[in-house]
C-alpha cells in the first residue's frame, strides 16, 4: 500500500525545499542543494527593506556621507550614488534604519525620514561617534599598473578589507605606467570595500610613484645637509640611508629565496607599522633590488611557489597586519 505525504498550504517555500529535497534527492546530492538552500535563504532575507540588515555582523546598513550630523535629531540630505543604493538597489524606505560614515572615523545613526526624487533625508538618533584609527599603520607599494581582467580591482578590494593604510601603485622597469582612466574606478572599489568590511577610516589610494621616489626624502636630506653644512655629499649617504628607515619604521620588500617573512617580522621587534613592497609581474630587476636594500629595507620571502602580484600582496599584507595583531594583543 502506498502512503502520501501531505504539504500543509501555509507551509513556507523554504521548509517545502527541504522536505522536497529528502523525498526526491538522493543523499550523495543534498550536500549541494544545502549550499543552494543557503543562498536562497540569504536572498530571501535582503528582499525585504523593512527587515534589511548588514550581512557583515548582523549590523546596519552602511552608506558614505561626507557630511555627517553632529549631533542626534540632525538632518542631512543624501544624494547621487548612496541614495541610488539606498532606494533602487536595496529598495530602502522611510523610516529603515541605517548608518552613515566619512570615511574619517566618523558614524552616525539615524533613520530615512523622507524620500523624493533627487534623494532622501536622513535623521540621526544617535549622537556623532568618532572612532580613532588602528594603530598598525602598512603602506602597500606594488607594481600592478599592468594587471588585467580585474585584477587590479581584487587586489585593491582586499587590501581595503585586510586595513591597509594606503595603495600606492608602484612603477618599475617592468611596469613603467598605469592608465589614468582605472583611478576613478578603483576609488569606487575601496569604497565598496569599506562599506563591506565595516571599515570607518579609509584607505588612500596614492598616485603612482618610481621606486626612485621611495627615497625621495633620502636624496631631498642629503642635498639640504651638504648645503647647509659646507661638507662633501658623499659623508651624509649613509646615516640619511638610514634615516628613513626611521621614518618608514619598517620598509619590507618581497623577494625570492629570502628570509620568510615571519623570521623576519620576529627578529624586528614589536613595531607594527611600515611599507610593504611587492613587484610586478616578472618581479624587480636586480638593479632595483639593490637600491632598495642599500637604502635599509630588509627582504623576505612568500614561500617556495613563484605568485602573482595580487597573490604575493594580499599574502604579504594578511600577514603583517595578523602578525601587528597579535603584537598589540600580547601588549595589551
Amino acid at each position: 500500500m502506498t502512503t502520501t505525504r501531505t504539504i500543509p498550504i501555509e507551509i513556507n517555500l523554504v521548509t517545502k525545499f527541504q522536505m522536497l529535497q529528502t523525498l526526491v534527492v538522493p543523499s550523495s546530492l543534498r550536500f549541494a542543494n544545502r549550499i543552494f538552500l543557503r543562498r536562497f535563504t540569504i536572498v530571501r532575507a535582503f528582499s525585504s527593506s523593512s527587515n534589511y540588515v548588514d550581512q557583515s555582523r548582523g549590523g546596519l546598513p552602511r552608506f558614505y556621507s561626507e557630511t555627517l550630523p553632529a549631533s542626534k535629531g540632525n538632518v542631512i540630505r543624501v544624494k547621487g550614488d548612496e541614495f541610488w543604493h539606498m532606494t533602487k538597489v536595496l529598495r530602502l524606505s522611510t523610516n529603515d534604519r541605517v548608518q552613515l560614515f566619512n570615511g574619517k572615523g566618523g558614524l552616525v545613526e539615524g533613520c530615512i525620514q523622507n524620500i523624493d526624487r533627487t534623494g532622501l533625508d536622513f535623521v540621526a538618533s544617535t549622537d556623532l561617534k568618532l572612532v580613532p584609527p588602528q594603530n598598525s599603520q602598512w603602506h602597500v607599494f606594488a607594481g600592478f599598473g599592468t594587471l588585467k581582467g580585474g585584477r587590479a580591482d581584487w587586489l585593491v578590494e582586499k587590501c581595503t578589507e585586510l586595513g591597509a593604510s594606503s595603495v600606492t601603485p608602484l612603477l618599475t622597469e617592468r611596469s613603467a605606467s598605469i592608465s589614468e582612466n582605472r583611478v576613478d574606478r578603483l576609488e569606487r572599489v575601496i569604497l565598496a570595500a569599506s562599506k563591506q568590511c565595516q571599515r570607518l577610516h579609509e584607505m588612500i589610494l596614492k598616485p603612482p610613484v618610481e621606486i626612485g621616489d621611495l627615497l625621495h626624502l633620502v636624496s631631498v636630506s642629503f642635498f639640504l645637509l651638504g648645503k647647509k653644512f659646507g661638507h662633501e655629499l658623499k659623508l651624509f649617504e649613509k646615516k640619511i640611508s638610514q634615516c628613513i628607515i626611521a621614518q618608514s619604521k619598517l620598509s619590507l620588500v618581497a623577494t625570492a629565496e629570502a628570509t620568510p617573512v615571519l623570521n623576519a617580522l620576529t627578529s624586528l621587534g614589536k613595531e607594527c607599522s611600515g611599507l610593504i613592497i611587492v613587484g610586478p609581474e616578472g618581479d624587480f630587476t636586480e638593479k632595483e633590488v639593490n637600491m632598495m636594500m642599500e637604502a635599509g629595507a630588509k627582504a623576505v620571502g612568500l614561500g617556495p611557489h613563484r605568485l602573482r602580484v595580487e597573490t604575493a600582496t594580499i599574502a604579504f599584507l594578511a600577514t603583517v597586519m595578523l602578525w601587528s595583531d597579535s603584537q598589540q594583543t600580547s601588549v595589551s
